[in-house]
C-alpha cells in the first residue's frame, strides 16, 4: 500500500526526533566516541553508533559491557558533550522537516514527539532548532521504563495522550524505532533509512511526505 493510502484520514502523527527530523546521528556518534574514549577506552574499538540508533543513551552504554559508577559517568559525560555540540549549532534540521510540521499543524492534525533522547537533550535540540512549538506533547526516554525497540514505548505514548492507534501515524528512521511503533500496532513511515525495516512503508525524505499531504489537500477540493 502506498504511503498516501496508509496515512489518509489519520489525524495524529507520532514523530521521532533524532535521525528523523534532525540530522543528529553524527553528533550523537561523536559524543559517544569522545565519552567512551575518556572513560572506557577498551570498548571504543568495537563501538558502532549505527547499531544502536534509536535507543536510549543508558541502553547503549549497557551494551558496551560497562557497569556501576563507570556506566553512570559515561551516560552523564556523553549527554553533556552532546548538549555542548547542540549549543554549538552542530545539529541541523533535515530538509522538509519544517514544511512537514507546518502541514501537520495547519491542516487540522496533531503532532506529538516520541523520542528515546533524554529530556534535557531533547529540550535543547527543540530550542536550538526552533521546533518545540509544533508539538502538542513530548515523550522522552526519561519518561518510560523501557525504550525503543520495546513496543511499550509507543503504547505508553498512545495511552498518555489518549491516541487511538487506528487514527495515528508513526514517523521513524531507525530499525529500533520502527520495531517499537509497528509492535504497538501503528502505521509507520520510515524515512532517511539506509536499510528498510520490516513493517514500515518506505519514504524517500520528509519532502515526499509533505508532497503526499499536499496531494491529499488538493484531492479534497
Amino acid at each position: 500500500m502506498s504511503p498516501a493510502a496508509l496515512v489518509a484520514g489519520r489525524r495524529v502523527w507520532l514523530c521521532d526526533l533524532d535521525g528523523t527530523l534532525v540530522d543528529s546521528a553524527p553528533v550523537h556518534a561523536a559524543a559517544f566516541r569522545a565519552a567512551i574514549g575518556e572513560l572506557a577506552p577498551s570498548a571504543l574499538g568495537s563501538f558502532r553508533y549505527d547499531a544502536h540508533a534509536g535507543t536510549t543513551t543508558r541502553d547503549v552504554v549497557a551494551g558496551l559491557g560497562v557497569g556501576g559508577d563507570v556506566a553512570d559517568r559515561l551516560v552523564r559525560r556523553k549527554q553533556r558533550l552532546y548538549r555542548e555540540y547542540v549549543a554549538a549549532g552542530r545539529v541541523p534540521v533535515f530538509p522538509g522537516a519544517r514544511r512537514l510540521l507546518d502541514h501537520l499543524t495547519s491542516g487540522g492534525r496533531t503532532a506529538y514527539l516520541v523520542t528515546s533522547g533524554s529530556r534535557g537533550s531533547v529540550e535543547r535540540v527543540l530550542a536550538a532548532c526552533s521546533l518545540g512549538g509544533y508539538f502538542s506533547g513530548v515523550l522522552t526516554g526519561d519518561d518510560v521504563p523501557s525504550g525503543k525497540p520495546d513496543p511499550a514505548f509507543y503504547r505508553h505514548a498512545c495511552a498518555l495522550w489518549s491516541v487511538d492507534p487506528d487514527d495515528a501515524v508513526a514517523l521513524e528512521d531507525s530499525a529500533h524505532g520502527v520495531a517499537s511503533a509497528v509492535g504497538a500496532g501503528l502505521v509507520t513511515l520510515q524515512v532517511n533509512a539506509v536499510q528498510p525495516a520490516a513493517g514500515a512503508a518506505q519514504v524517500r525524505d520528509l519532502d515526499e511526505i509533505a508532497d503526499v499531504l499536499d496531494q491529499g489537500v488538493s484531492g479534497s477540493e
